[in-house]
């Protein structure tokens, strides 16, 4: 019986000898990688045995460099285009509503057209030298524009009229310096029919 109990003392000690041994061998890591075999442990806390192969360690230390700029870069108004030519605002208006008389449901294009061939008439020596004199023309005895003899100027212009205007005078696209315009379904004059044709924009024919 005596001889049992100490036997089971020396295993006893033996085994707390032996983790007590394991335990001085092994390394206590921190976020190390392990590479025991094929297979790659990753641990918080770990603790390796000494005969394991130990990579280099990774840091978890927050990244210290900026963060990327995502932010989408602001977008610039766009630039208003300056006019070549400069006219009063009450001629701006002139303009605008025989814009609108003369082209109402044609298309912006036709709009500034019309616009276009006025200011040409007024770049030409043939014709008056102000938007004003231009518009209120009277050729024999009725006025050049029919929405001037017929009262239509007189009501207001669109903003797409006003805008067709403010297009014209950036003198951008002068057709090619047309000083007439016309209705070919509706015109009963045939000198304008013989007239070189520049354009043609919805109903409107261009020519000089």
């Amino acid at each position: 019986m005596k001889h049992s109990y100490m036997k089971s003392m020396v295993v006893a000690c033996l085994a707390t000898l032996s983790f007590i041994g394991f335990n001085a061998t092994a390394t206590a890591a921190t976020n190390y990688k392990v590479v025991k075999g094929d297979m790659i442990y990753i641990g918080e806390t770990l603790a390796i045995p000494s005969k394991t192969k130990v990579l280099a360690a990774e840091t978890t230390e927050p990244s210290t460099a900026a963060p990327a700029n995502t932010a989408k870069p602001e977008a610039k108004p766009a630039e208003q285009e300056t006019p070549a030519v400069s006219i009063s605002a009450s001629e701006k208006d002139l303009l605008a509503r025989l814009v609108e008389a003369e082209a109402k449901g044609e298309s912006y294009e036709g709009k500034v057209g019309v616009a276009t061939v006025v200011l040409n008439r007024v770049d030409s020596p043939k014709f008056p030298d102000t938007v004003t004199g231009v518009i209120k023309q009277v050729v024999g005895k009725a006025y050049a524009f029919s929405p001037v003899q017929n009262g239509s100027i007189n009501k207001p212009a669109s903003e797409d009229s006003k805008k067709a205007v403010e297009q014209a005078l950036t003198r951008k696209d002068r057709l090619d310096d047309s000083i007439y315009f016309y209705n070919p379904k509706t015109a009963t004059d045939n000198w304008i029919r013989s007239r070189a044709v520049i354009k043609t924009i919805d109903h409107h024919v261009f020519a000089k």
